[in-house]
């Protein structure tokens, strides 16, 4: 019996190019899926997000029973990455979304926060 060999429908790789993406807008968006990937850093921007003045540092740290110095990491993240904005008044640090965080990153956060409410 002779072994009949079927002809290639495609060969790996040759298909079809994929769709033109920005190498700059991923690394943009994969830096910003970083810092909201940690539970801590969420809970924080959600914090922010829902709140009506500038939360205070020590309010991070009773509410999410953590050291200072942890929140205040996590918040050095988040203002790396140009999510939040913060003043000082007396010895205590306040903290708030930025006013002009970028659009797409607004819905983002939109969708994050209130989607899951």
């Amino acid at each position: 019996m002779a072994i009949k060999e079927l002809p290639m429908v495609r060969q790996r790789g040759t298909c079809c190019a994929l769709p033109a993406v920005d190498a700059e807008w991923a690394e943009e968006r994969s830096g910003l899926l970083k810092v909201l990937g940690d539970p801590t850093r969420l809970t924080m921007l959600a914090a922010l997000w829902k709140a009506q003045q500038p939360i205070c540092i020590c309010d991070f740290t009773a509410d999410l029973e953590l050291s200072q110095p942890t929140i205040s990491h996590h918040m050095s993240k988040l203002k790396d990455a140009d999510l939040v904005e913060s003043e000082k008044d007396g010895i205590w640090m306040y903290y708030r979304l930025r006013r002009d965080l970028a659009p797409a990153t607004r819905r983002l956060l939109s969708q994050l926060v209130e989607g899951g409410s």
